[in-house]
């Protein structure tokens, strides 16, 4: 007769409840059974010892007589260090992601890569100098005829008047100058040349 160590379910609906049991292997899954060894509990955490709990000493009995433990099992007794622990089968092609999943995800690691790869090197470079900014030129001045707003211009001659010498004396104003009466102890400036010369008699001190 083939041994199997294998889970019976029992428990409620949604919340499943397993006897670790060895059994016939001709024997349905919840069918007779030949004795309990162990229990396990699927709605307790990680954590929890009362999770899976093993009689040791009765599973070592039955695996020396030839029994088989099932994957599940099997799992449970490696973790528990009583036999080895089984390994992990590969992934087959049907549980594999589609092609168009495959592409996306390696998109998004390379992507991943790059963005580690220039962080790691803006990181790494150094802070650029602050270049210093060179002297401006002095600007060229004006030339002085140009900066004067006065420009002088040339006025055109008014008939019947004499053009000022050397362009000096304002337009409208003649070039007589008028006779200022001598000043007492001072020599009086001479007569300006109007053709008839008059003596002016000098000033007594």
């Amino acid at each position: 007769m083939a041994l199997k160590i294998r889970l019976a379910r029992g428990g409620a609906k949604k919340r499943p409840f397993y006897q670790i049991v060895v059994a016939d292997a001709r024997s349905p899954r919840d069918g007779r059974f030949v004795e309990k060894v162990g229990t396990y509990n699927p709605m307790l955490p990680q954590e929890n010892q009362d999770r899976i709990r093993l009689k040791v000493d009765r599973i070592k009995h039955w695996l020396s007589v030839g029994a088989q433990p099932t994957d599940r099992v099997a799992l449970f007794l490696g973790k528990a260090q009583i036999i080895a622990m089984p390994a992990t089968p590969g992934m087959t092609l049907k549980s594999q992601p589609k092609a168009k999943a495959q592409e996306r995800m390696k998109a998004e690691e390379e992507a991943r890569k790059e963005a580690e790869e220039a962080r790691k090197a803006a990181a790494e470079k150094p802070a650029p100098e602050p270049k210093a900014e060179p002297a401006s030129a002095p600007e060229p001045e004006a030339p002085a005829e140009a900066s004067e707003k006065g420009e002088t211009e040339n006025i055109p001659d008014i008939p019947g008047e004499t053009p000022a010498s050397g362009g000096t004396s304002p337009q409208g104003v003649s070039g007589d100058t008028e006779a200022l009466p001598p000043i007492p102890g001072e020599t009086p400036p001479s007569a300006p040349a109007t053709g008839d010369t008059e003596t002016v008699p000098e000033n007594k001190i």
